[in-house]
């Protein structure tokens, strides 16, 4: 059974964009070790990282307003 849905999930194309994110969260916000120890500071750090992911993307999105002079 889980084979199937995980053969499901990569056929959709969604592995591969988490797999991204993860990508990312460690090459570029710097999260291949984790500098906190514990369930719950692993869990602090993780949501961290994972929030600067999310800010970024949506500084991505929002158009620059001009400067006022």
């Amino acid at each position: 059974m889980f084979k199937s849905r995980t053969r499901a999930i990569r056929k959709t194309g969604r592995r591969k964009k988490v797999e991204m994110l993860f990508a990312h969260l460690k090459r570029i916000l710097g999260l291949g070790q984790l500098r906190l120890r514990g369930p719950c500071g692993v869990q602090d750090e993780f949501t961290l990282a994972a929030t600067a992911q999310n800010l970024r993307k949506l500084a991505k999105l929002k158009p620059m307003l001009p400067a006022a002079d």
